[in-house]
């Protein structure tokens, strides 16, 4: 099973084992992992699975669709070039092992 990693502003870490494919996104909510909304349940639509991908992960990361662009554009937290959205990033694959950081802010 592939692991996920989401590290909150405080440093605490929460380490998810989750079925491949599975979204940052759903896999924090389905585990209550603070600071992870996802209020349109994964569309693309809301930005409140916002995440920092850290960057030994960036090679591995899957394109940025249009409606990710547009929808990291709209993020409470401020927008890095390591943003992205939670509900956008399957687990598994390359991204097996994959850390995050929760931003401060998503509402």
């Amino acid at each position: 099973m592939p692991s996920i990693t989401y590290v909150q502003p405080s440093g605490a870490e929460t380490t998810l084992e989750v079925d491949d494919g599975t979204s940052l996104m759903r896999a924090a909510v389905t585990n209550g992992v603070d600071g992870i909304v996802g209020e349109c349940g994964g569309q693309a639509m809301c930005a409140t699975c916002h995440v920092y991908v850290r960057p030994e992960f960036a090679d591995a990361l899957p394109g940025i669709s249009d409606d990710e662009e547009e929808m990291l554009d709209c993020t409470t937290a401020e927008r890095t070039g390591r943003s992205r959205l939670g509900c956008q990033l399957p687990a598994g694959g390359s991204l097996d092992g994959i850390v995050v950081d929760v931003p401060s802010d998503q509402v």
